[in-house]
């Protein structure tokens, strides 16, 4: 497709960083049409980015033709399917990166630990260790499963605002697991007051009765992240508790520091 000078000349300027100024733009782009739930007008983005209407839609036309977006009936614009591909990937990566940080959680608490992000409106786990005991939690890696009654989902949507929690419960439904599941928007807002003042999530037979779940979130991940342990409620008690937290929270703050370590130095 022919390309004008001026474009050609927009797209090889470098920004101030050393980085190319086009391409700066249009990842920016993609963060802030998920950041808006994967569909946005462009007037939108004009407003968010700041961006010039023309540059936006240039920006788009490209990113459109390369199946990173689409554009939908109603003329607006929507995450594409060929990023499904790169955050597959990219998940596998992170949950690769992480695995030697769980197998010290299992070392120290010996519980099976995991590692999950949210994606989307649901929880994804990438990672997993399994314990040494005979009796042990197993989930499998790639599992989605609702927030609300996972330990790890706490962790995640704690630092969200109320309303953007309030918005996702309502998208998804509260189902009951078992009969210890939070099923209000009320009670689950409780239980993030719970998270912050406290430091860490507890799923106690929330998810699986018999099964009690630690977690807390990785600070500074480059996406919502999380670590856990889950053990049998019998070992998992509130005495464990006392002595896992502080690992978990260890741990994740050191596996904070190596995410960022493999993060290009802006």
């Amino acid at each position: 497709m022919p390309t004008s000078s001026a474009s050609t000349t927009d797209s090889a300027r470098s920004s101030a960083n050393g980085g190319v100024q086009s391409l700066e733009r249009a990842f920016d782009l993609l963060e802030r049409m998920a950041d808006a739930g994967g569909e946005v007008g462009l007037s939108e983005l004009s407003a968010s980015s700041g961006l010039p209407l023309p540059t936006i839609h240039r920006l788009m036309r490209t990113l459109v033709a390369c199946g990173y977006v689409r554009q939908q009936p109603n003329r607006r614009y929507a995450l594409g399917p060929r990023l499904i591909r790169l955050g597959e990937s990219a998940s596998r990566l992170l949950g690769t990166w992480a695995r030697p940080y769980l197998a010290r959680l299992v070392e120290e608490t010996g519980e099976t630990a995991n590692m999950a992000l949210l994606d989307g409106d649901e929880i994804v786990y990438v990672a997993q260790v399994p314990s040494k005991h005979s009796m042990r939690m197993f989930t499998e890696v790639g599992r989605r499963v609702l927030p609300h009654s996972t330990g790890v989902g706490k962790a995640l949507l704690a630092s969200f605002p109320a309303e953007e929690v309030r918005a996702l419960l309502h998208r998804t439904g509260m189902p009951a697991a078992t009969e210890k599941t939070i099923t209000t928007p009320d009670g689950f807002i409780a239980a993030l007051e719970d998270v912050r003042r406290q430091g860490y999530a507890i799923d106690d037979n929330e998810q699986e009765i018999g099964v009690r779940c630690l977690a807390v979130s990785v600070p500074d991940s480059p996406t919502a992240a999380a670590i856990s342990i889950s053990g049998p409620a019998g070992r998992v008690t509130e005495t464990a508790t006392d002595k896992i937290v502080p690992v978990l929270q260890q741990v994740a703050a050191e596996l904070s520091e190596a995410l960022a370590s493999q993060s290009p130095a802006s």
